[in-house]
């Protein structure tokens, strides 16, 4: 299993060179198993893996959104294989069952006038919309299993474990954890898995200022890890304020706590195996 991360950062994109080592794009990791393409969210960085995807000439992609808040779903009308009528787009929502119309009304009115000047019925690929119940699984192609558990997250999300030859990769933005009760669902959802990817927007001493905003810390990530035996830790969803002097220092005081984890960074490729 392949990891690529294309945008690692949380809430708005950040252009600038205070910004160039770590990335200033939102949301957006590429998984590669068993020949499927699996996108988790949609942010900015999505418009550069749509173009590599394109000279690499994948036709066919699964894309998971964690929910449907700006930040990660901005990169979808400038996802090129979207236009492409050879292309097929599978999208999935985990939050958003129990509403009228689902992921695709949603994101139906995301892009529409007079907030965009394009409409979904632009795109040329053949494109599927799916609704899940946060808590069910389901196979995305023979042998490649998705689990899904529900966040803490205003308007709601959903936190994604991918599972394909004896290998699991967890996908949890954007949540917000309890101090001294871990989340229990989070704890299954990771468990065991070889790459945790983990909403660690703020540090500790930061959270307490920003509780209710439907985040997490890196300290928070490594505890969880720590309790359900994953073996290494992303952080993820940086804080748009963290520029790329701040994470050096996340990186350090975070392998000083535990050495199994890393800082994600736009370009990092990851490979997972058993």
């Amino acid at each position: 299993m392949n990891v690529t991360f294309w945008g690692v950062r949380g809430s708005i994109a950040c252009p600038g060179k205070r910004y160039a080592q770590v990335g200033g794009n939102t949301s957006c990791v590429e998984v590669e198993a068993g020949g499927t393409t699996v996108v988790l969210d949609a942010g900015t960085g999505l418009r550069e893996l749509g173009a590599s995807l394109t000279k690499r000439r994948v036709e066919r992609c699964h894309l998971l959104l964690s929910h449907t808040h700006w930040d990660h779903t901005c990169g979808l009308p400038f996802f090129r294989p979207a236009f492409d009528a050879t292309h097929a787009i599978r999208i999935v929502a985990g939050h958003l069952s129990d509403r009228e119309g689902g992921i695709r009304a949603v994101l139906a009115s995301q892009m529409s006038s007079p907030s965009f000047p394009i409409s979904l019925d632009a795109f040329g690929a053949a494109l599927t919309f799916v609704d899940v119940a946060a808590g069910e699984s389901f196979e995305l192609a023979e042998g490649l299993v998705v689990h899904t558990a529900r966040l803490a997250h205003p308007d709601g999300a959903t936190g994604y474990r991918i599972e394909h030859g004896g290998v699991s990769l967890a996908y949890v933005t954007d949540t917000e954890h309890e101090p001294g009760r871990p989340d229990a669902r989070v704890l299954s959802l990771i468990a065991d898995a070889d790459l945790v990817i983990y909403d660690c927007t703020y540090t500790d001493r930061e959270f307490e200022e920003r509780r209710g905003w439907g985040h997490s810390t890196w300290q928070e990530g490594v505890r969880l890890c720590r309790l359900a035996g994953a073996r290494r830790l992303a952080i993820f969803h940086h804080d748009p304020d963290h520029d790329d002097a701040f994470m050096r220092s996340v990186s350090a005081d975070a392998k000083a706590a535990w050495p199994d984890v890393f800082v994600a960074r736009e370009g990092h490729r990851v490979r997972l195996s058993c």
